[in-house]
């Protein structure tokens, strides 16, 4: 084997974001750009001689092509074997399933999350660590200063290897093998999961469900454990063959974007299914919706916190929860009421890891569709899926009835996030540091949602390793309880998405039906009013509301 040690110079912009890199596809076909990042991933690590690496993606453009780039480099650098999946597929929960089940030394993920996909589309690429969790931001850091100082890469000439079936083969002197990229993660749910009572569940009559793969991963994984394994009815998983441009959508499971499901859930009569779910490009996300009903991210955490004792994984009870800062305090009074920790982290799931590696929390999650637990390092969106239809089929009770007692028991959190995408980046830079510069003046200033309690730029020290993470997000609490937090969102690739978090806590069930919206009306012209959005973006409403 010739190894090529292929001169180079680095190329700006290669600071990982909340969930690795991501650009247009275009900025990762320029000569030499995944090329260097990659590099700097390797030059970065320690030790991974002779050692297993995971690869894999969620099936967009230029995840074939960027797999072989990787293959080749993999073994130029030193790498013993690559575990692969078949066509170049791995959901990201999946990949940290294989890496954590076969003692690989860590993984690369190719995806860019719930970004569109497509020749004009977005790109991304991340490297999760041998727990399975997303690198350290020591780790991130090191690589981002690596990139600014590269000077060669290595790879090797080799054809490219075939990944149409699974089989071993030789690239240089290392090992590639092709795996089925479902196995490993159908037969850690099979664990988990009573599959015996969601078969009876998917059996009955008088229940359906739709589960919409939005032409991403999650379709193979859902055609293989919904339908084939639970004998879901045909045709119950929806767009589940993956293409490299989702089909021409946005692959984002929320009610925008997943409009097809909406439409199906929301239909009248009898003919709308009992349950219905999505996910996102990766298979990371989620969105659970009843029968005409929405369950918010920061609901369903809840709702799977306080019904978690169903579930045969997580009977024996839970050691915490954490969840991210913006996310709704819903889960905080389940926390409460069963007298366990709860964890207020910075936006990205590699926050969660110290304290999942830790044993301090069981079950995590965050605003933005993400739920997961101990089980993996990333979150996982069909793994929420199988926890609410486990928990439909213990309590035998519809999804809008199990929302509707949980608020009745712990209080309803009205919560809705605005995003505000493609904002001029100055716009949005600017408008967050003039809500930093104004934070020591607003304590007790009387705003149209009541007066401010408390004002601060969230600061986070992680309780098991002792780092700090500071300038997290923009926090303005109210008297009653209230609270507004603005942040900048780090997994877009144009422009900037302001994201505004509005929550409202109402304890009389009897304010329980109120529409979202019409319920945070107060605070969403609060916010306007205290960042002036409309003034400093020249947007006049949220391009997405969740």
């Amino acid at each position: 084997m010739t190894i090529l040690n292929i001169p180079t110079r680095p190329i700006p912009g290669q600071r990982p974001g909340t969930s690795g890199l991501r650009k247009k596809v275009t900025v990762f076909q320029a000569p030499g750009y995944l090329e260097n990042f990659v590099q700097a991933i390797f030059d970065s690590l320690e030790g991974f001689a002779g050692q297993t690496l995971v690869l894999g993606g969620d099936g967009r453009y230029y995840n074939d092509r960027a797999i072989q780039t990787i293959l080749r480099m993999a073994a130029a650098n030193g790498f013993g074997r690559v575990l692969v999946g078949q066509h170049g597929i791995l959901s990201t929960p999946a990949a940290s399933c294989v890496i954590r089940g076969r003692g690989a030394f860590g993984g690369i993920i190719l995806s860019a999350s719930h970004n569109p996909g497509g020749p004009e589309g977005d790109f991304g690429i991340k490297y999760n660590a041998a727990n399975g969790g997303p690198a350290a931001e020591k780790i991130t850091e090191a690589v981002y200063q690596r990139s600014l100082a590269i000077g060669r890469y290595f790879t090797i000439e080799a054809p490219d290897v075939d990944l149409s079936s699974p089989g071993t083969v030789s690239l240089g002197a290392m090992q590639v093998e092709v795996i089925d990229p479902v196995a490993d993660y159908a037969q850690l749910m099979a664990r988990l999961f009573d599959f015996e009572a969601i078969r009876r569940l998917l059996a009955r009559p008088d229940f359906s469900m739709c589960f919409d793969a939005m032409h991403a991963v999650t379709g193979p994984y859902a055609n293989e454990l919904l339908q084939r394994q639970l004998g879901g009815r045909p045709g119950s998983v929806i767009n589940g063959v993956p293409r490299p441009d989702f089909g021409g959508g946005h692959p984002d499971p929320n009610p925008t974007y997943a409009e097809e499901l909406i439409a199906t859930m929301f239909a009248e009569g009898a003919a709308a299914p009992d349950f219905g779910a999505a996910s996102d490009g990766d298979g990371d996300r989620n969105m659970i919706v009843g029968r005409r009903f929405i369950v918010t991210p920061s609901d369903s955490l809840a709702v799977i916190a306080a019904n978690a004792h169903l579930v045969p994984g997580y009977a024996a009870g839970l050691k915490g929860v954490a969840r991210s800062m913006p996310t709704s305090a819903a889960v905080d009074r389940v926390a409460a009421a069963l007298g366990i920790p709860c964890f207020e982290t910075p936006t990205g799931w590699k926050f969660f890891g110290n304290l999942l590696d830790a044993g301090q929390v069981t079950l995590c999650g965050e605003e933005s569709a993400g739920t997961g637990s101990d089980h993996v390092r990333e979150k996982d969106g069909l793994w929420a899926v199988l926890f609410w239809l486990n928990i439909l089929a213990a309590r035998g009770e519809s999804v809008e009835a199990i929302v509707r007692d949980h608020w009745r028991r712990h209080g309803r959190n009205y919560y809705s996030r605005h995003d505000y995408e493609g904002v001029d980046s100055a716009a949005a830079q600017g408008l967050m540091e003039a809500l930093r510069a104004a934070l020591p003046d607003l304590p007790g200033r009387a705003l149209g949602a009541g007066v401010v309690s408390s004002a601060d730029d969230f600061a986070y020290t992680d309780p098991v390793d002792g780092s700090v993470s500071t300038a997290q997000g923009v926090r303005v609490g109210f008297a009653d309880g209230s609270r507004i937090v603005f942040r900048l969102s780090g997994t877009g690739t144009e422009g900037a998405t302001l994201r505004v978090y509005l929550e409202r806590f109402e304890a009389d069930p009897a304010q329980h039906a109120i529409e979202t919206q019409a319920a945070l009306a107060g605070l969403i012209a609060t916010a306007d009013q205290l960042a002036g959005i409309r003034e400093r973006t020249g947007r006049s409403s949220p391009t997405v509301i969740t």
